[in-house]
Parts: structure tokens; C-alpha cells; sequence
């Protein structure tokens, strides 16, 4: 049984982790509210994270993180993107990614992380954009290696069910993410905005 002491740490931990998120109020409304303490220190350590994610799996896994490239495809906006500072009629390129492990004496591979992203090309280097197409390391590894300077800002964080998923990742369709959405920026611009979604539980 918990004690008031503990109750009020994992209260605290709860409201801190969520203020990192400055965005929250305006979730998608597909998303539901999450109990963070409820979440593994794995999972916590996905959400909060500003560095690479695909390094932070390496680094708890012990095993090298795969990243399939689902699609990339150029778009033009439809409508205004706040979150970007783009207006309608602006071009970005829509990219999905799974990042997944395999391990030795496991088969099929594990997924970890499935991710949407809308990227604004005319911010970035063309060797960045050339990366886009042929470079497996992802995005956080592709700025990285370019020496360009960013840094993260966490918009919001929440549980939802996702269908309609590719094939790769069709086994998780109607199954439970932990999911977040952040933005990426260097000289005060948004150079991308990410979606990635977590299997609440492993599909193993």
C-alpha cells in the first residue's frame, strides 16, 4: 500500500514531467490524458527525452535501432501550420518512419517507435535534404552529423489508438501508443515537426 509520502512524490513527478510540454491544452483531441506514473521508466525516458530517440533506444536496448523508411513524399499546405510558422500554399515533405530492434533469439523485430514528420525543406542544407533520401540514421542523427545547431521544444504528450497503419506496423493496428508531439528549431525557425507513438505494450 502507498504511502501519503509516495503519493505526493509521484503526484510532483507527474505535474513536473507534464509542465515540460508546453502545449498541452491544445492536443489533439484524439488524444487522452496520460498518467505518467503509470508509464515504465523506459517509456518516461521516450517522452521527456530532447536528444535522439533512436540513441536513447540503442543506449536502453543494447541493441542497434533499424529505420525503415515508410514513405516521403512532398506536400504543399493545405491550410496555415502554427506550429511550423508556415502558410497555407508553403511546400513541406511528409516523411513516416518505424524505428524497430531485432533481437538475436527474437523474430520478428520489435517495434519501438512509429513516426510522422513535416519538414520544412527550404530551412535546411542540401546535405540534409540529400540525407533525407538515402541516410538510415534518421532525422536526429542526419542534424546531428550536420553540425547545424537545434534545440527541441516538447508540444504535447498523450495515449491514443492508431488504425490505419502501414503494413510494416499493421500488427499494432487498434492497440494502445504513448505518444508526443515536438518541434525542432535552429536560428528561432521551426525547421520540422514530429508525431512519434510508442507501443504501450511491447509486440513481442
Amino acid at each position: 500500500m502507498k504511502t501519503d509520502t509516495t503519493r505526493q512524490s509521484g503526484t510532483y513527478i507527474n505535474t513536473r514531467m507534464k509542465a515540460l510540454f508546453v502545449a498541452q491544452d491544445d492536443k489533439p483531441v484524439t488524444l487522452k490524458e496520460i498518467n505518467l506514473a503509470r508509464l515504465t521508466p523506459f517509456q518516461r525516458g521516450l517522452l521527456v527525452t530532447d536528444g535522439t530517440v533512436t540513441q536513447f533506444i540503442e543506449a536502453y536496448t543494447f541493441m542497434p535501432v533499424e529505420v525503415v523508411l515508410l514513405e516521403q513524399t512532398k506536400q504543399t499546405l493545405s491550410a496555415e501550420n502554427i506550429w511550423l510558422q508556415l502558410p497555407a500554399g508553403e511546400e513541406v515533405i511528409s516523411r513516416q518512419v518505424v524505428l524497430q530492434t531485432h533481437a538475436p533469439d527474437k523474430s520478428p523485430s520489435i517495434t519501438h517507435t512509429y513516426a510522422e514528420s513535416l519538414i520544412v525543406p527550404k530551412r535546411l542544407s542540401k546535405c540534409i535534404l540529400n540525407g533525407l533520401e538515402s541516410d538510415k540514421q534518421g532525422l536526429g542523427g542526419l542534424l546531428r552529423h550536420s553540425g547545424l545547431e537545434t534545440r527541441r521544444e516538447l508540444l504535447w504528450c498523450g495515449i491514443e489508438t492508431l488504425t490505419d497503419l502501414p503494413s510494416v506496423v499493421a500488427h499494432l493496428e487498434g492497440k494502445t501508443f504513448v505518444s508526443r508531439a515536438y518541434r525542432v528549431f535552429s536560428d528561432q525557425e521551426p525547421l520540422m515537426l514530429i508525431n512519434e507513438k510508442f507501443p504501450l505494450h511491447s509486440d513481442t
